[in-house]
Order: C-alpha cells, then sequence, then structure tokens
C-alpha cells in the first residue's frame, strides 16, 4: 500500500475478510463453526498469529455490538477508511453473507472505532520501518506513514 500511495493509485482488495477469519464466526475458545472452510480443513489464509487474529476479531465484534451491525460489516466498512483503499471484492458464498456484507457501505465508523482497529490490527514494523519511525520520522513520506500511522498518510 505504502506503493500504491506514493504512486497515487489504489487497490481493489480481494478476500476483505480473510476467508470468513475477520467474519465474527471464528472466535478465542470457541469450537470452528460446522460446514465452514476452515473447519473442513481449508488453510487460507495463513494466520502466523492466532492470538493477534483474535485480538482483532474481538474489537470487531465489541463495535458490532455497539453499532447494531455485524463484525464482517465493521471489518469491511474499517478497511473502505484505509489509504489507497478503492473498493473490496467481497467473496460471499450465501445471500445472507451477500445482504450482510452489501450494508456495510452504509456504515461510517468513527474516529474512535477507526482508532481502535487501527491499534489492533496494525502488524509490528519490519526494519527498515521502525528505524525510520524511531530516528527520521521528520523526513518519512506519505507513503511511509501508510505503515506508521495510516490516518494521517495521504
Amino acid at each position: 500500500m505504502p506503493i500504491a500511495v506514493d504512486q497515487g493509485v489504489d487497490a481493489v482488495v480481494w478476500s476483505p475478510l480473510a476467508g470468513g477469519l475477520l467474519s465474527g464466526k471464528y472466535r478465542r475458545g470457541k469450537p470452528e463453526p460446522e460446514g465452514t472452510r476452515q473447519a473442513g480443513g481449508w488453510t487460507e489464509p495463513p494466520v502466523r498469529d492466532v492470538e493477534h487474529l483474535y485480538d482483532v476479531v474481538e474489537a470487531l465484534v465489541a463495535i458490532a455490538r455497539t453499532r447494531d451491525a455485524s463484525p464482517a460489516q465493521i471489518a469491511l466498512a474499517w478497511l473502505m477508511t484505509r489509504p489507497a483503499v478503492a473498493s473490496v471484492v467481497i467473496g460471499a458464498r450465501t445471500e445472507a453473507q451477500l445482504a450482510d456484507n452489501l450494508k456495510a457501505a452504509e456504515l461510517a465508523l468513527s474516529a474512535d472505532e477507526i482508532a481502535k482497529l487501527e491499534a489492533v490490527s496494525r502488524p509490528p514494523l519490519l526494519y527498515p520501518y521502525w528505524h525510520q519511525k524511531n530516528f527520521a520520522a521528520d523526513r518519512l513520506s506519505a507513503a511511509d506513514l501508510v505503515l506508521l500511522e495510516p490516518h494521517l498518510a495521504g
């Protein structure tokens, strides 16, 4: 995404709910729902940090409860606030999932909700970004800010 911001090109995001992992049906300490791809042995997308995934899902669920929305709607609405995201390609398998996902277009998340989701979902910075943040923060471009503080990017 930093390159997209730098070059002024937006992205269309495929699989924005990570194969259903961000839909709210997969929760910490609960069995996987029967009849889902994950329960059937589907291994995509690869999850490198399950606890981090569950932290994100819990934040989605908490916000969804206050908004009378589904976690999937919150995830999709949040993604549409990200720099350089033009649209998403949803992969609903049922008519009910499609109807639910489409309601995300009607949601406008608050700055606090966006900040909460940003804080819980941001991955750790890799080199050179952690170094730049610590020692050259005054020279960061809008593209760099996508990784560091997306709400400040361009």
